[in-house]
């Protein structure tokens, strides 16, 4: 199982990291090195013996690993603009993304960025909840004439909603990690109790009608 750490390459990170490590986790770091620095990373490979990847590596080994080569990259403004540049970048692929909607002034323009009729697209998302925002994203594209190859997210809750969505879209999803793994590594940690396990998968398959009960809220 693989564990996202946000904010890797910092003091506490880094930190983090190597605790994660020695506990035998695998980790894949997000940070943009605003505050920080990839010598923080190498310092960590050194202590542990194992290399640690950035998010764009792991995007982009997921991407090779499961899809025909694109033809463009695609990020979903705003939460994935960052991460689909750098793996347009890492992969020498154009790059576009899809605005939620329309711009008010100008062209108003629904995708910014070259995209012709044929084209194979893959799109990245940082996130997926129900997965609207992400599919509007994808029928923008393929209204466009483009063909979405597939979809490849940081993280899902895996809502039934969603991955009924995305079932009928056609569209394949993968994700670095998900609420599965969020639950498993926050149990293991303390976070989390075993009696809260329960509530917290019930909230999962349907949070927007589900309400705490006296008997089951989390401590």
């Amino acid at each position: 199982m693989s564990i996202l750490v946000c904010g890797g390459a910092g003091y506490i990170g880094s930190h983090t990291c190597v605790e994660l490590i020695e506990a035998g986790y695998d980790i894949v770091v997000a940070d943009n090195l605003y505050n920080s620095s990839e010598e923080s990373l190498r310092r960590v490979a050194k202590i542990t013996g194992k290399g640690i990847p950035f998010i764009k590596t792991e995007l982009c080994r997921t991407i090779m690993e499961n899809f025909d080569t694109p033809d463009v990259v695609a990020g979903v403004a705003t939460g994935a603009i960052a991460q689909g540049a750098l793996v347009a970048d890492a992969m020498g692929l154009p790059y576009i993304y899809v605005r939620s909607s329309p711009k008010d002034h100008g062209l108003e323009n629904l995708i910014e960025g070259n995209l012709t009729i044929g084209q194979k697209v893959i799109v990245i998302e940082d996130l997926i909840s129900t997965g609207q925002s992400s599919l509007k994203a994808a029928e923008a594209i393929r209204a466009a004439g483009a063909e979405v190859v597939g979809m490849v997210a940081m993280f899902t809750y895996g809502f039934p909603l969603a991955e009924q969505r995305f079932k009928e879209a056609g569209i394949k999803l993968l994700t670095l990690s998900n609420y599965d793994a969020l639950l498993e590594v926050a149990l293991q940690t303390g976070f989390i109790d075993k009696k809260d396990i329960a509530t917290l998968q019930q909230w999962r398959e349907d949070p927007g009608h589900w309400a705490p009960h006296r008997d089951n809220t989390i401590e």
